[in-house]
């Protein structure tokens, strides 16, 4: 009897804990063009207003945009460990789907042999009828 093929997404994503649940998710958004629009369009805005706004409305003046600096390194420094999480499950995750490729790929590497070997004494089945048909005929 076979062994079934498992789905190695299904069963790695059930083993994921609730906060690596979430730095993968995070990991795949702070990836994602939807995020760099909205990191842009947000320094954009601020470096836009403190720079053509009126100013006593400016919070952050030109040219140091201190608090922007601030503002920006804060994210940063907690996005980056998020982020490397993130990209160790995803790595490991890829280390298990490629393990389980290699596994289908061995699996259907046997079963192409026993199918060649299979075709391979049909043929010589065939040739060994086509030989006795040929014999009767001369007969």
């Amino acid at each position: 009897m076979r062994k079934p093929i498992l789905n190695s997404t299904v069963r790695q994503k059930e083993r994921f804990s609730l906060l690596e649940k979430i730095a993968v998710k995070l990991t795949d958004y702070v990836g994602s063009i939807g995020f760099f629009v909205i990191i842009l369009g947000w320094t954009l805005l601020w470096l836009g207003w403190n720079t053509i706004a009126p100013k006593p409305l400016r919070f952050d003046p030109f040219p140091a945009f201190v608090l922007w600096l601030f503002v920006s390194n804060v994210i940063q420094i907690c996005l980056m460990p998020l982020i490397m999480i993130g990209q160790t499950l995803q790595g490991r995750y890829a280390e298990r789907r490629a393990e389980a490729d290699f596994s289908v790929n061995v699996r259907a590497e046997k079963e192409n042999e026993v199918i060649l070997l299979h075709l391979e004494q049909q043929n010589e089945l065939i040739m060994e009828i086509l030989k006795k048909l040929e014999n009767s005929k001369k007969d």
